[in-house]
């Protein structure tokens, strides 16, 4: 097949261990990746900003350790001669010099980190609702992000166009908003990627509503499949507990008939569904409606508490049910920052007073 069709790389859905990267390349004479390699090739030339750079990096390293041993003994058996540029190292010393790389890479990364959750605070600091927009790859969270924003994000026909997350101000409805673009999600994203790119996907976590966008215009069974990725991904990331918005969008591409049997059969398996199209405007003020509805009830509110065994059920219950801004421990004590609909925190603050504990609300958003 490689000669018939002249291919210059052949690439693997799957994960290949070196061994038979090797054995597949020997025999076809051609460079064999697999699909971990080819989703870092994509992100490494999607990547624009310090911080994607640096995942990147992070992803590559990691994965490079986790094959090191193979890849020395391959070399040291002649069949890579020169590997990496190195000669034949003994596998020790170069998985010393894997980790040394890997430590540099997230000191950097942790500097990134701190000065994002800094830039957090502040946001958290003005009381502004923050929103994230999130869901699988290329199904138009950018071309959305500007149409809500009125701003001009890098829209593009392709996969992993945002691999670092813009933030912008937004007011409509007579409130104003934080809105959030992040990464696109991918099916069997590796686990080593995930954790690489965690700290722009805090950004989605720490969101008071999540925009979860979906390519409608795709064949019924490829959208149900994005959705259990979608839904899986979020609930990995912590995020689980964060109230969500289903985005369907590129209805422009449909029938109105066609649009119509498939709400119907994907209406139930998402959480608060609606219809849109990002690029021709349809149904973008109906959306901003129904963001101020979902978020216009919640209220932000504070608890002191000892911690003794009888506290960690509450405290249990918060993480789960609501959507938790800060956790301070202050000696035997603990402090909880969350979001809530006024009947959850009204809950809260019953079994708070119960177990001697200072409970407040700081602010309303919808006032």
């Amino acid at each position: 097949m490689v000669k018939e069709k002249e291919a210059k790389k052949i690439i693997f859905d799957n994960n290949l261990k070196p061994l038979q990267a090797y054995n597949l390349a020997k025999a076809t004479k051609v460079e064999v990746i697999d699909r971990f390699q080819l989703i870092l090739e994509i992100f490494t030339r999607r990547a624009t900003t310090t911080e994607a750079k640096l995942q990147i990096q992070l992803a590559t390293q990691k994965n490079e350790l986790k094959h090191a041993k193979e890849k020395v003994r391959l070399t040291k058996m002649g069949e890579q001669p020169g590997f990496m540029g190195i000669g034949v190292y003994e596998a020790e010393v170069y998985i010393e010099a894997i980790k040394r790389q890997i430590h540099t890479i997230q000191k950097k990364l942790k500097r990134v980190r701190e000065k994002r959750v800094l830039h957090r605070y502040r946001r958290a600091e003005l009381g502004f609702s923050s929103i994230a927009l999130a869901g699988y790859t290329n199904a138009g969270k950018s071309s959305l992000f500007n149409a809500i924003a009125e701003q001009t994000a890098r829209v593009d026909n392709a996969l992993f166009t945002t691999l670092s997350t813009t933030t912008r101000l937004v007011e409509f409805s007579k409130r104003k908003f934080l809105l959030t673009d992040t990464v696109g999600f991918i099916d069997r994203l590796p686990l080593s990627l995930i954790e690489a790119f965690h700290s722009t996907l805090e950004e989605t976590i720490y969101s008071d509503l999540i925009l979860l966008v979906l390519d409608v215009s795709e064949p019924i069974q490829i959208i149900e499949k994005k959705i259990k990725t979608c839904q899986e991904t979020i609930e990995h990331i912590g995020a689980s507990n964060v109230s969500v918005i289903t985005v369907f969008n590129k209805i422009d591409k449909l029938s109105e008939v066609d649009v119509k049997q498939k709400f119907e059969i994907l209406k139930e398996k998402t959480k608060n569904p609606i219809l849109i199209s990002a690029l021709t405007q349809t149904n973008i003020d109906k959306l901003k409606k129904e963001i101020v509805k979902k978020l216009e009830g919640y209220i932000q509110a504070s608890f002191f508490l000892p911690l003794t065994n009888e506290a960690m059920p509450l405290i249990s219950w918060v993480h789960t049910e609501a959507d938790v801004k800060k956790t301070d421990y202050l000696n035997n004590n603990i402090q909880i920052v969350f979001e809530a609909p006024p009947d959850f925190a009204e809950k809260i603050k019953k079994r708070v007073n119960e177990l001697n504990g200072k409970f407040e609300a700081t602010y309303s958003p919808k006032n």
